[in-house]
């Protein structure tokens, strides 16, 4: 199989440059391929030279500036076309690399890839699809992009979820849950109701019916539909939840000599569950419904966590699931509203 060519984002993460490049360079060692790190130059080198990071295999594109967190998410197509972002979606979109992975502000990298790298043709809006590591994966989509939604952007969600599972987690048939206040099918508001409606009569889709929060930890479905708005609070208390619970375990386990003595005999499984709630594991969320893979890691992603994001954006251009899901929607699946 040909080697695939990352487009690193180095810039706009809590932790740029340095944890990018150092990511970049872990991945390179696992994975191999080529990379193109994009940045501004100067910071880069100086954070190579401060970690003792060799550069030699990478390409480097100089940036002209950073999108930060606070800058409004239009500014990637204008105050800041000449950002490392948008340096990088552009050689995205000119065919320089196979994906873009990126730490960055959330907002102007969806807002950058929708009208740069550009959406599937016949999709209504692209999202964000994050990775629950429950006892089995669950994928939330939408987990941040579209506050408000239309009823009839669910279903599209629900094939490009349906498809990112069957491709990369190999799951044949993948199961659809609405996420919603209650399993009823009356229950929400009007946009959960149409939903439902229009997701119980879709040819080609398992769905399961509405799915309540406190369910995804127990296999209840294996993608999880949502709005942009409730899925990213869901991903936000999720993130949460795992934090409390691994940081209470080590509170309880610190409390005596007794109770460390005791960790010793349970470490093993300790170090699989801690593996297993871990969000730095998955790296990061690939954004669907475009035309070429774009991988939004966390902001405060670390070496480990954005060789990661790396790993699965190379995984997602292996796996041919968008070529697949090109000609699912262009056949009409999932389709039937105004963009």
């Amino acid at each position: 199989m040909q080697q695939k060519r990352i487009i690193v984002d180095c810039m706009g993460g809590d932790r740029a440059p340095g944890e990018m490049l150092a990511g970049a360079v872990a991945a390179k060692a696992a994975l191999g391929g080529e990379y193109l790190l994009v940045g501004v130059r100067a910071e880069m080198e100086s954070a190579a030279r401060a970690r003792s990071i060799d550069l030699s295999a990478f390409e480097l594109r100089d940036a002209g500036s950073v999108i930060g967190m606070e800058d409004d998410p239009m500014c990637v197509l204008h105050a800041k076309k000449d950002s490392s972002m948008a340096v990088a979606l552009r050689a995205l979109r000119d065919g320089e690399g196979d994906a873009v992975v990126s730490t960055g502000n959330t907002g102007a990298l969806f807002t950058g890839a929708s009208l740069i790298v550009r959406r599937m043709q016949g999709i209504h809006r692209a999202a964000i699809a994050t990775v629950l590591a429950f006892e089995k994966p669950t994928l939330l989509m939408d987990s941040g992009a579209n506050v408000t939604v239309q009823p009839d952007f669910l279903p599209q969600f629900a094939v490009m979820g349906s498809a990112y599972m069957k491709g990369l987690f190999g799951i044949e048939m993948p199961r659809v849950g609405l996420l919603n206040n209650g399993t009823e099918a009356c229950k929400g508001t009007p946009m959960q109701t149409e939903t439902y409606r229009l997701l119980s009569g879709m040819p080609g889709i398992r769905f399961v019916g509405n799915v309540e929060p406190n369910a995804l930890p127990f296999d209840v479905c294996d993608v999880a539909v949502t709005d942009g708005f409730t899925g990213n609070i869901c991903l936000k208390a999720y993130e949460g939840v795992s934090k409390f619970i691994l940081r209470g375990l080590k509170d309880i386990f610190m409390t005596s000599a007794l109770t460390k003595l005791s960790a010793l005999g349970v470490k093993k499984p300790l170090a699989r569950f801690r593996k297993k709630v871990d969000t730095a594991e998955y790296g990061g969320s690939p954004i669907l419904g475009l035309c070429k893979p774009v991988i939004k890691a966390h902001g405060s992603s670390d070496a480990r966590a954005f060789a990661n994001a790396i790993r699965q954006a190379t995984r997602l251009c292996e796996s041919g699931v968008l070529d697949g899901l090109e000609a699912e929607i262009a056949a009409g699946a999932g389709t039937g509203g105004e963009g």
